[in-house]
C-alpha cells in the first residue's frame, strides 16, 4: 500500500508526486489520459510559481524551452500605449517569469515524474469512478479511459484529487455542483511570426468591455528565419448564457471581425490571428469557494480544490504552491488524516480569496479603468485622466491580493 494515490497527473498532480518523491513519501499517479502528449497552448509562469519549479530543479530546463518575459505593456484596443512594468527578475524578483507551451511544461513534469520514481508509478489510461475509505485507508476505483473496463484498484492511506476543474472525486462530495459562467467566452491560439516589439514582451490590449487580447510569446527561434511561437488569447464579454466548450477547435468568425480594425503601427492584430498554428475555444468558467476540501483520508488539490478563472496565470502558481504545501504536511505526519486538514487550513482560504480577486479585480483592471476615464475612443494625453502612479498603485494592488508580490515571493509562503 503506498502513501498517496494521485488521481490526475497534470500539472498539480506531477507536482506532488515529485514533492512526495522528495521527501522519501510513496506515492502513484494515475492519469485519465492515455497517452501523455503536447497539447493545449501557452502558459505563463509567474514568480511564485517558477518558485515552486526552481525548488523542484527544473528552472534551467523550463528557462531553455520557452521564453522569459521583461516586461508588461498595456495598449488600448486603438494601438495606444498605456502603461509598462517589468516583469519576473527585471523587476527585482528572485525568479524569473516565463511564457511556455503547456504541453511543453507537462511533457517536462512527465519525464521528470518518470525518471525519479519510476515509470511504474505513473500509470496512464486511467479514470476514477469512486474513492471509499475506512479507518485504515482509501481506496481509488479506475476503469480503463480507452476501453471502458474495469481496471485495478488502488488503496493507500489518502487519495488526493488532482483532477482538474471537472474532478470526477470532488463531484462524488458535491453531486449537485454548477459551474459559475459569467458570459465571457475565449478563443486561444498559437502563431509562428517575428517577434512582437522585443520579442520578450506580455501585452494586453483592450478590455473585455470592448474587446480584449492577451499575447505572448513561448518559444524562441523556431525555424531559420528566427521566429517565435506567439501564444495569444481573445476574450469576450457578451450578454449570453450560451457558453462554448473546452479544448474544442475554435471558429475564426466567431471572433475575428470584433479584431478586425486592429491594426497597429507595431502589429497588424488580424494578421496574426488568421496565421494561427490552431485555435481553441474555452469558456471563463470557475466554480464558487466550498468551506471544506478534505473528507477523512480524501483531499482536494489544484482546479479540484479552487477552480478559477484562467486569467492572470495564477491558477498553475497555486496549484503548484498547493502541491509543495500538501507534501510539507504529509512529510513525518502520524496522522495522514490530521496532515490533510492542516493543508487545507494552510490553502483553502488564500485560494478562495483569489477565485473571488479573479472575478471582481481582473489584471486588465488598468485597461478597463482606462476606458472607463477615456471612453471607448483614443486620447491625446492620458496623464489628463489618470497617471502612471496611479496605473502602477492599480497593478501592485491586484498582485498582493493575488499573492505574488515581491514581499509573497522572496520567501516560502503557504
Amino acid at each position: 500500500m503506498d502513501d498517496v494515490v494521485i488521481v490526475g497527473g497534470g500539472i498539480g498532480g506531477l507536482a506532488l508526486a515529485l514533492n512526495l518523491h522528495a521527501r522519501g513519501i510513496p506515492c502513484r499517479v494515475f492519469e485519465r489520459a492515455p497517452e501523455v502528449r503536447e497539447l493545449g497552448v501557452g502558459i505563463t509562469l509567474l514568480p511564485h510559481a517558477m518558485r515552486e519549479l526552481t525548488a523542484l530543479g527544473l528552472q534551467a530546463e523550463l528557462l531553455a524551452a520557452g521564453v522569459e518575459n521583461r516586461e508588461a505593456c498595456f495598449f488600448n484596443r486603438f494601438g495606444q500605449f498605456i502603461y509598462r512594468e517589468a516583469r519576473g527578475k527585471f523587476a527585482g524578483y528572485p525568479y524569473p517569469e516565463v511564457g511556455i507551451h503547456r504541453g511543453r511544461l507537462h511533457r517536462i513534469l512527465y519525464r521528470t515524474a518518470v525518471a525519479r520514481l519510476g515509470a511504474e508509478r505513473i500509470v496512464t489510461d486511467r479514470s476514477c469512478v469512486e474513492v471509499e475509505q475506512d479507518d485504515a485507508s482509501a481506496t481509488a476505483r479506475f476503469v480503463q479511459t480507452s476501453t471502458g473496463r474495469d481496471a485495478a484498484p488502488a488503496r493507500a492511506r489518502v487519495v488526493v484529487a488532482c483532477d482538474g476543474i471537472n474532478s470526477a472525486v470532488r463531484r462524488q462530495f458535491y453531486p449537485g455542483e454548477e459551474l459559475a459562467f459569467a458570459g465571457i467566452n475565449t478563443w486561444r491560439g498559437v502563431t509562428r511570426r517575428e517577434p512582437i516589439l522585443d520579442g520578450r514582451t506580455y501585452l494586453r490590449i483592450g478590455s473585455l468591455l470592448t474587446g480584449k487580447l492577451v499575447i505572448y510569446p513561448i518559444a524562441d527561434a523556431i525555424d531559420a528565419e528566427g521566429r517565435q511561437l506567439v501564444n495569444w488569447m481573445a476574450e469576450i464579454k457578451r450578454d449570453t448564457r450560451i457558453r462554448n466548450d473546452w479544448n474544442k477547435p475554435g471558429r475564426l468568425a466567431d471572433f475575428l471581425p470584433l479584431y478586425e480594425s486592429w491594426r497597429f503601427d507595431w502589429l497588424d492584430v488580424p494578421d496574426m490571428l488568421r496565421a494561427a498554428d490552431q485555435v481553441l475555444e474555452y469558456p471563463m468558467v470557475d466554480r464558487d469557494p466550498v468551506e471544506r476540501w478534505t473528507f477523512g483520508r480524501v483531499t482536494f488539490l489544484g482546479d479540484a480544490a479552487h477552480p478559477m478563472y484562467p486569467r492572470g496565470s495564477n491558477g498553475a502558481a497555486q496549484a503548484l504552491i498547493d502541491a509543495r504545501t500538501l507534501a510539507d504536511c504529509l512529510h513525518g505526519a502520524r496522522d495522514p488524516r490530521a496532515a490533510l486538514a492542516d493543508y487545507e487550513r494552510l490553502r483553502r482560504e488564500t485560494t478562495s480569496r483569489i477565485v473571488h480577486t479573479n472575478r471582481t479585480h481582473p489584471p486588465d483592471i488598468i485597461n478597463i479603468r482606462v476606458e472607463e476615464l477615456v471612453g471607448d475612443r483614443p486620447f491625446d494625453d492620458l496623464d489628463r485622466y489618470i497617471t502612471q502612479d496611479e496605473l502602477r498603485a492599480l497593478s501592485e494592488h491586484y498582485k498582493q491580493v493575488a499573492g505574488f508580490s515581491i514581499a509573497d515571493v522572496g520567501a516560502t509562503r503557504r
